[in-house]
């Protein structure tokens, strides 16, 4: 690999590293997420996490939810809840499908865990 080749690799991860906030670790945490509809109806399912950081998470829901709508996330281990915002929206798997929340304002031991 020449020296210019080495150098726009390295430039590309330092952009991708940039884009991340915080640690993220593969943890199953069972989550309510709540939800609102553009009628008002309010909802709530089970989920689990696939991945959790210090300011979100990766879901599985069975219901497929928009992308930038707002949600409730409850971590039913620890009983805290927090406010969020669907900001990425994966593929549909047999459990439902891949949600990435980001949450406003998370405490560090959000999840239970140190990260």
């Amino acid at each position: 690999m020449s020296g210019i080749e080495t150098a726009t690799k390295s430039w590309r991860n330092a952009k991708v590293a940039e884009k991340r906030r915080g640690v993220r670790m593969n943890s199953r945490v069972p989550v309510g997420v709540e939800w609102e509809n553009s009628d008002g109806g309010k909802f709530r399912n089970q989920a689990f996490t696939c991945v959790v950081g210090s300011y979100g998470c990766l879901v599985v829901l069975p219901e497929e939810l928009a992308l930038e709508q707002r949600v409730h996330v409850v971590n039913l281990i620890t009983e805290q809840s927090l406010n969020g915002v669907v900001v990425w929206k994966g593929n549909f798997r047999p459990e439902g499908w891949e949600l990435g929340i980001e949450l406003n304002q998370p405490p560090m031991d959000f999840w239970g865990l140190e990260l």
